[in-house]
């Protein structure tokens, strides 16, 4: 049943998985990962202006004393990061990436501009409205362990998911098989507005008019699919799991060509 997600987004973040939550933030959604209880995690920052909620929901999940550990960023697109200085400086923590990702969170590049031309509804069309600048995080920001370790949440690991962007990262805890995959697949067809609205539950690939490596992605999907996820929450899109997420997984890794690749782009191989 096709439900308006943007409408009903309150401050109360859901659980997916024990000790993984979900908050949507308008077009893009936000992760707290807990450890055993204790320790948190944030994993992204939304859309900018989107802290208030993101504190509230904390506060209901964790209580006001127990700030995370750590912010955690997929990646650094504009909806990713939106509020992620001024929620590092309240909470008085740090902000991790992959080292591919640094010169376009410390100011030293620009991510490719996005691209319009891709197909596939308004929000693709608009894509030239989008902002694809650096942000410097200066001090705050560090490159995540080598060894694919995450600060603070010994049962989860970092993997490589690069594609979206240079840097792109997912998260992943064995025990369980629960996957944070960012934006290396989502659960909507972002490119629709239509979808983005209702939030139809789909496994697709990559926002099309932000990834500019289309091989790169396909392996990355290829060695997602590859752990058998049990549940995935994403960077947009609503949390699958389930027979629907392994079959629809499959499905992409086996036809990224047909199911993601666009038929016309500026990055389009």
């Amino acid at each position: 049943m096709e439900t308006n997600l943007l409408a009903e987004q309150g401050n109360t973040a859901q659980e997916a998985a024990p000790g993984v939550f979900w908050l949507p933030v308008l077009i893009a959604n936000v992760c707290f990962i807990s450890s055993h209880g204790r320790e948190w995690i944030l994993v992204d920052t939304g859309l900018a202006n989107s802290a208030e909620r993101i504190l509230q929901a904390a506060e209901k999940c964790f209580g006001s004393a127990r700030p995370p550990k750590a912010i955690i960023l997929t990646h650094g697109h504009f909806d990713h990061v939106g509020d992620v200085t001024k929620l590092a400086d309240y909470w008085k923590i740090p902000v991790y990436a992959h080292e591919l990702e640094m010169p376009y969170l410390t100011g030293q590049a620009d991510y490719p501009p996005p691209d319009p031309t891709v197909g596939g509804g308004l929000m693709a069309r608009i894509a030239h409205l989008y902002p694809h600048g650096s942000i410097n995080l200066g001090s705050r920001i560090h490159p995540l362990p080598s060894d694919g370790s995450i600060p603070s949440m010994l049962e989860w690991r970092w993997i490589h998911t690069p594609g979206h962007t240079k840097g792109h990262i997912s998260l992943f805890r064995d025990s369980d098989k629960v996957l944070v995959a960012g934006d290396a697949f989502i659960t909507v067809n972002q490119e629709s507005a239509l979808d983005v609205l209702t939030q139809d539950k789909e496994v697709n690939g990559p926002p099309a008019y932000f990834t500019t490596d289309w091989q790169t992605a396909w392996k990355s999907v290829e060695k997602l699919e590859a752990l058998k996820p049990s549940v995935v929450i994403t960077g947009h899109g609503v949390p699958l799991q389930g027979e629907q997420l392994t079959e629809q997984l499959a499905a992409l890794a086996r036809d990224f060509d047909r199911l993601a690749i666009p038929e016309q782009g500026r990055y389009t191989p």
